[in-house]
């Protein structure tokens, strides 16, 4: 199970598939440039502003501020603290990021934001992921805040319409990135995300966990209403909105489970925030929320909530057994559920199955001996009755059944199983990895693509000449001399690149620095 996952032990194929190798070599001396900017300036802005455990534990994370990090040596300080990091790449499907995050893995994207967007930029980035992220799992109590609320949204019900919106989340995250994207594409990707969220007729379980996640791990403030400190992710990791979260001009309330009624806009900066009174009260919250969910309500609510979903879910029956597939309909009570196929039963998150199983299940809830092999008759709880031909691993063809004598709509052959009760529902299959195998990939790993086409254009957007001078100012501030006379020509020499501002800037700071 999730929850119990090791940071430490090896992916399954359901997750590993999503993990790349932190190719370091492609980062471009102006990428090195834009970490260097962005930490830079965070350390001053975050130093009377950010919780203690941030700033204690930016070196506890392995995380340095003249070069982007390697995560070969962000994970020999990250092992210390019981988690670890994997390169992934732009955004993944939140099963899989929540699924990681319960294993105490950090899901890090590789790339990193263009000088455009150095302020802000809302695609998943090595600045956001491993200089927000990392550092304050220094903090045990916020650490353990953190995995749990993996565990709740891994084990929240997602609904076909998130898919929607996290391809449509994903595709302007790209276009952003992307130097080749013209400001129509940005437009039409804005307009494809708002017709997704608009369209969204439903707010799910998953959508709600998400809002939970966003508003405390990626945008939370921490302390008193007049003096809060920044603890969120998206703050620590944004120059502008860590400097602005702190004005007037954003409204600070306390945080509440009201938080997972309030939507997010990732495309600008968020007008109103949420304040934890300190770590503890997050646990309160998330307790709150989790009280909430199918996974812990089961019953009715929780059928309702998979057969509105439309996906790909698992309930959880008696004797530590489970059942996937799309909940079609039920008899409330709960007396009888209806999955379509494909299903697979499972027992403790490993499938039961010696095979594929394609076709339909049955469900019944209550007191009732199973029926050996062959036909059967049996008159359930209810008034429930159900009839047919029992075969192989509770397969049965033939199948009738009635509720207080009228008929019920039932595949004529499912598999059939009996339950006394039914204590949860959750998210997504039992058994990621053997769903996945039999019934194929949910998601491809090769979504990816858009964003390592928006990586290579970015480093063929920087000419060879003007990364030469990149790599010489590096040099320079690297292992020094300050050679003034140089830094000059190379500013004359940066007239060439009106649009580039960063290396400018480089050169500036080294200029008022002291001669060596």
């Amino acid at each position: 199970m999730a929850e119990n996952g090791s940071a430490n032990a090896p992916l399954p194929p359901h997750l590993a598939r999503f993990v790349v190798e932190q190719d370091y070599r492609a980062y471009t001396p102006r990428d090195h440039a834009v970490w260097r900017h962005i930490l830079g300036r965070l350390a001053v802005v975050l130093r009377d502003k950010a919780h203690p455990s941030y700033l204690e534990g930016l070196a506890a994370a392995g995380i340095g501020t003249e070069r982007i990090p390697s995560l070969e040596e962000m994970n020999a300080s990250l092992a210390l603290l019981g988690w670890r990091a994997v390169a992934v790449r732009g955004f993944i499907p939140p099963e899989v990021f929540t699924e990681l995050q319960a294993r105490g893995i950090l899901a890090i994207a590789e790339d990193i934001r263009t000088h455009e967007h150095i302020e802000y930029t809302p695609a998943p980035d090595i600045v956001h992921e491993s200089a927000g992220h990392a550092p304050i799992l220094k903090d045990a109590r916020y650490a353990a805040y953190l995995r749990r609320c993996g565990v709740a949204g891994f084990k929240a019900i997602a609904s076909d319409q998130d898919q929607e919106v996290f391809q449509a989340v994903r595709n302007l995250s790209v276009v952003k990135e992307d130097p080749a994207a013209s400001a129509e594409d940005v437009r039409r990707a804005e307009r494809r995300l708002l017709e997704a969220r608009e369209g969204r007729t439903r707010v799910s379980e998953s959508a709600r966990a998400s809002r939970l996640y966003w508003w405390t791990a990626e945008y939370g403030l921490v302390g008193s209403l007049e003096q809060p400190r920044l603890y969120g992710a998206g703050l620590l990791s944004s120059i502008g909105e860590a400097s602005h979260c702190l004005t007037p001009a954003v409204v600070k309330v306390p945080l509440s489970l009201a938080c997972v009624e309030q939507d997010f806009d990732i495309t600008r900066m968020q007008p109103k925030l949420y304040v934890a009174r300190d770590f503890e009260h997050l646990f309160e919250v998330l307790e709150a929320f989790e009280a909430t969910l199918a996974w812990k309500r089961g019953g009715d609510f929780g059928l309702e909530e998979a057969r509105c979903a439309g996906t790909v879910n698992h309930l959880l029956l008696s004797g530590g057994r489970e059942l996937t597939g799309r909940v079609a309909r039920y008899l409330p009570g709960p007396l009888l559920a209806v999955l379509e196929g494909p299903v697979m039963a499972s027992r403790d998150g490993v499938s039961l199955h010696a095979r594929a199983h394609g076709g339909a299940a049955v469900v019944a809830f209550g007191p009732a001996p199973a029926p050996g092999p062959g036909p059967f008759a049996l008159d359930l709880a209810g008034g429930l009755s159900l009839a047919g031909v029992m075969g192989d691993g509770n397969e049965v063809r033939e199948l009738r059944g009635s509720h207080r004598g009228r008929p019920l709509e039932l595949p004529d052959s499912a598999l059939l199983l009996f339950s006394e009760a039914l204590p949860g529902v959750a998210g997504g299959p039992a058994d990621p990895a053997a769903w996945d195998r039999w019934f194929g990939e949910r998601e491809s790993a090769a979504a990816g693509a858009a964003e390592q086409l928006a990586r290579r254009r970015k480093a063929e957007a920087l000419p060879a000449a003007l990364g030469e001078l990149y790599r010489e100012v590096a040099r320079m501030r690297r292992t020094g001399p300050i050679d003034r006379a140089r830094l000059a020509q190379v500013r004359i020499e940066l007239a060439r690149y009106p649009e580039d501002w960063l290396l400018l800037h480089e050169v500036g700071e080294l200029l008022g620095a002291p001669a060596t």
